[in-house]
């Protein structure tokens, strides 16, 4: 697991490695069952307080995205977390609205934009699908 701080982000640290987990997790990268990182190893490779890490872990428990498991580590919770599709639509609106506001910029309609749209879906669905013949 990938996670990375910048104390110069502009967001306390531990917002970011619960943002970050969150984003994992919706994004399916981490999955129900997945063991954490201690607190102390996690603290240890983002060279911060470890106090930063717990406050995190804590944050992601109260949203029902980790669970801890008395002696045995922190899991991602095994419910699946109530806000991943949540999150999933969140990341997305935000591309969304990029591309939306980058298409107004170029002067491209919204039409052009949803055709263009199905267009790569297809190609994609295309380039997956096992060649015949």
């Amino acid at each position: 697991m990938q996670l990375h701080v910048s104390p110069s982000d502009g967001q306390p640290l531990y917002r970011q490695i619960v943002t970050q987990v969150k984003y994992l997790v919706a994004s399916g990268r981490l999955n129900a069952g997945d063991e954490m990182p201690p607190i102390r190893t996690l603290a240890e490779e983002l060279l911060i307080n470890p106090n930063t890490v717990a406050r995190a872990y804590r944050e992601l428990e109260v949203a029902g995205i980790l669970t801890k498991r008395q002696g045995a580590g922190t899991y991602v919770s095994a419910e699946g977390s109530p806000l991943a599709v949540e999150e999933r639509l969140k990341i997305l609106a935000e591309r969304v609205d990029a591309l939306l506001a980058e298409a107004a910029q170029m002067q491209v309609g919204l039409d052009e934009l949803m055709d263009l749209l199905r267009q790569r879906q297809q190609a994609m669905a295309n380039a997956a699908s096992p060649h015949s013949g």
